[in-house]
């Protein structure tokens, strides 16, 4: 696999009149760590303390615990090299360098054979609190700290199959995927020994949705159901209506071994469900009294 040694680019959404347009890049790139600018760091810096004191208590303890194991800190933007030594031993995980947002069968080959794409750059100050797409804390921070947890690594892997195979199978297949992903990966709850705890990078990332997800009485949060999962329509402009609860990492792997095309056939006679929605067949560990929610833009 090719890697480019040039300056990479910044690949960042369109901005047009009728809102962001997504770009996107296949290039696998070096870390360009040299030609970070102090502002790039001071950022890393400013948004790793802020983290780390929010998710005290909130985040799920093997997060909390292979920040450390990694030897992330706020003094600067971590070195992928220095964090691959420790993966590829541990998991057998390797980081890869990314200008953007990736397209999805480019992505799910990465995942399926253990590659972890990272963009390289830094959301800007004034882009601190929210950005409309993965940046390098984001990816960095939220995601890699879980690939050192063997159970979740193996889900990691087996998602990125399975997403091969749903892209070969059409359209509806990857939309059901899409909302396992979003679900677990990115805004997944996972019950502990001291309560509910985040492991999702899109919450352990955000420092609102990290109090808001677990704090909040809006919410709902209801027991990991792999099928009902695939049926449920989720938010990308706020936070979730609804919050799905693993009971271990184990579950993930086990709910993603079986093959998924006969899934995806029940699923194409099933009609999707609001992201706000309760099932009376649901496990509920909180019914969310959606206050604040908008009443259109599930996708």
């Amino acid at each position: 696999m090719a890697r480019m040694n040039a300056q990479p680019r910044r690949v960042e959404h369109l901005q047009t009149d009728k809102g962001n347009v997504p770009v996107y890049t296949t290039a696998v790139i070096e870390q360009p760590w040299s030609s970070y600018a102090p502002e790039d760091h001071a950022t890393w810096s400013q948004l790793f303390e802020r983290q780390q004191k929010i998710l005290v208590g909130r985040a799920a303890r093997e997060f909390i615990d292979n920040t450390r194991k990694f030897g992330m800190t706020p003094d600067a933007i971590p070195k992928f090299d220095d964090l691959n030594r420790v993966l590829k031993k541990t998991t057998g995980w390797e980081l890869i360098g990314v200008e953007g947002l990736l397209p999805e069968l480019t992505f799910f080959d990465h995942l399926a054979n253990r590659r972890f794409p990272v963009t390289w750059w830094i959301r800007r100050p004034d882009q601190i609190d929210y950005i409309s797409e993965p940046d390098l804390f984001h990816d960095l921070f939220g995601h890699v700290p879980l690939l050192l947890q063997p159970e979740f690594a193996d889900y990691m892997q087996a998602y990125g199959a399975g997403g091969v195979k749903a892209h070969a199978i059409g359209a509806d297949a990857l939309a059901n995927l899409t909302r396992l992903y979003w679900y677990t990966v990115e805004f997944g709850l996972i019950k502990q020994a001291d309560g509910l705890r985040i492991y999702g990078s899109g919450i352990v990332s955000s420092k609102g949705e990290s109090i808001h997800c677990l704090e909040s009485a809006a919410p709902n949060r209801i027991g990991f159901d792999l099928m009902r999962i695939m049926r449920t329509r989720y938010r990308i402009d706020t936070y979730q209506k609804t919050y799905f609860v693993i009971d271990s990492y184990r579950q993930l792997m086990d709910a993603t071994a079986p093959d998924f095309t006969p899934y995806y056939a029940q699923l194409v006679q099933q009609e999707s469900i609001p992201a706000g929605t309760v099932l009376p067949s649901d496990f509920v560990y909180n019914r969310g009294t959606g206050e604040g929610w908008a009443k259109v833009g599930d996708v």
